[in-house]
Parts: C-alpha cells; structure tokens; sequence
C-alpha cells in the first residue's frame, strides 16, 4: 500500500484517492489521511447518506451534540456496544459507546430492540436476513411509520428485503437500501424502494475536490485539515413535491447528475468558508451561477461523432 500511495501521488500530485470495498480501510485511513487526500466510500460517505441526515435532524430539534449522539445504540457481533461489556473497543466505537446500560448486556439485536424501542433500524452488517420478522413486526408495533434501512450490499446480503419490510409492516415502513430492490405492489398499489446508496454523494465530492483543486488543506505550519461533515451541509438533499408525494426518502436516480452538482457546490462553498480554496474566479459567484460552472465542467458520457468514409474501387 505505501507503494502505491507514493506512486499515484508522484504521478498525479493531488490525486484524491478513493478506497473502495476495502474489508477493513481503517489501516488505510489512520496511516495516510493525514498524509494524502483519501477518502473511504463505505466508512465516510456512507456516514453522509444516512447516519449524518438523521444525526443533523436530532441536533435541528434543539439537542446538543452529546444528547443527539446518545439517541444512537450501536450494535456488533458481540451486542449493544457500552463502556463496561468487558472487551477492549476499537477507537471508531468509543463515541457511540453507552454508558446507560446499568450494568446489563443486551447481546442480541432482539434484546436490543426490546431495550431501547426504537424508530429507526440501520443495518451494516452484511448478514442476510438478521432483520427477520419478529424484528420488523416489532418495529411495526413499536412505530407507526418504521424506519427500516438494510444498508448493506449487494441485495443479497441486505438485511431484509423491501418485499418483505413492507409485508411484516402493513406497508407502513420508511425503507432505504444500500442495493436496488424491485416495487412492491398490494391491494392495487405500488411502492417503490428508496436507495441510501453512498452514490448520491461521492461523485459530487470528487467532483468539487477537482474544482476546488484539493480535498486536503495544508497550512503554513504543515498541518493538514480536512472538510469535516458538518462543514459540508448535507443532511438534506432536496426532494421535489413529486417525490415527496410519492412517499420517496432520496431523489430519483436519474437526477443523480443534478444531485452531484449539489454536492459539487456544498464541497466548494465549505473550502471557501475555511479559505481553503484555490479558485478565486468563482469566489463571487451565487449558488445558481456556482451551479452553472459546475455543470459546464461535469464529464458528459455521451459521445457523438460523424466519420466521412470514402470509397475508391481499385482494379485488381
């Protein structure tokens, strides 16, 4: 891996570096994060899709950041995640970490369920079929609209399916998947599956990282900042009427483009509040003319061409 990341970056200075499906990218990150721009897509954007827009929602209700995170139960493969369940924690975990539990260890994710009754159940532990349907009737009780994110991918290693969330349900969930899954019809209506999917957002990150030319800032000192989340202002990527009416929780995939040209601008404008920018010539422009910069410089895959062939006949 040094290897690499000294070459790629010898050969394309400022390259940002996007570690995909990585099994375990928190080596990766802790070494190099401070050293080259980098970024994760299944550890830190994914943060940005789902996590950050319900953790940005409780902080908008008035909490503080410490009553906001403690609206979160983190949960692995040995049980709810607390200060005294016996096991050395990673660093990653320590903040989630409760300190509530009164000694109890819930060491199932129905023990848990039942101990904190909550609203919403995200999934990321690529185990087919760990929200089964106690679980989800339970939520379904619990909750009149459940939220229900299976997040992990592909679909087969989904959680639950969106079939089977809106059957255990009476189709009252709220559901987003990392993976694609089919509409889902009953008694006569459609309802579509809604896509968490880190896609909405590491394009445009990319995107505004080129524009702005860096991801990673190095000041006078030599130390390197980084854009944090709340600096971005992504909890919220804007739904039309029609997709709210629909009942949608994330925007319509052929609208991916405009989405990464939201994202595209969020990235430019935190660079410019922290004066981290390289790009004076767009530092006056408004959201709208920001836009339209923005597209102007977006890949555009479709390719036409138009070869004139001419034919000469030759004897043989």
């Amino acid at each position: 891996m040094e290897e690499l990341m000294v070459a790629l970056n010898k050969t394309w200075p400022g390259i940002i570096v996007q570690y995909e499906d990585f099994k375990n990218p928190f080596p990766a990150l802790a070494k190099y994060q401070n050293k080259y721009p980098c970024f994760n897509d299944d550890i830190q954007v994914l943060v940005w899709v789902s996590h950050n827009k319900l953790y940005n929602s409780s902080k908008k209700e008035g909490l503080t950041e410490d009553e906001a995170r403690r609206c979160f139960w983190f949960v692995d493969t040995k049980g709810l995640i607390t200060n005294d369940r016996g096991d050395k924690l990673a660093d990653h975990k320590v903040y989630f970490s409760r300190d509530d539990n009164e000694g109890k260890q819930f060491k199932t994710l129905p023990e848990v369920v039942e101990h904190v009754k909550p609203t919403i159940l995200m999934g990321l532990s690529t185990i087919r079929g760990i929200f089964d349907e106690s679980i989800v009737k339970r939520m379904a009780e619990l909750n009149k609209s459940p939220i229900i994110f299976p997040l992990s991918n592909p679909s087969s290693q989904a959680e639950c399916t969106f079939e089977e969330a809106m059957k255990w349900t009476d189709c009252r969930a709220l559901f987003a998947s990392g993976s694609p899954f089919p509409d889902y019809t009953q008694d006569g209506e459609t309802y579509s599956a809604g896509q968490g999917n880190n896609m909405y957002v590491f394009p445009g990150i990319g995107l505004g990282s080129i524009l702005w030319q860096n991801f990673m800032h190095q000041s006078r000192n030599g130390k390197l900042s980084y854009i944090s989340t709340p600096q971005l202002k992504l909890s919220v990527l804007p739904l039309p009427p029609s997709e709210i009416s629909s009942g949608r929780l994330y925007p319509e995939l052929n609208r991916i483009r405009e989405v990464s040209v939201i994202v595209a601008r969020q990235v430019i404008r935190a660079a410019q509040n922290l004066n981290f920018d390289r790009e004076p010539s767009i530092r006056d422009l408004n959201d709208e003319q920001l836009d339209e910069w923005i597209r102007g410089r977006m890949y555009d895959p479709t390719f036409q061409s138009k070869i004139s062939c001419r034919t000469e006949e030759f004897d043989a």
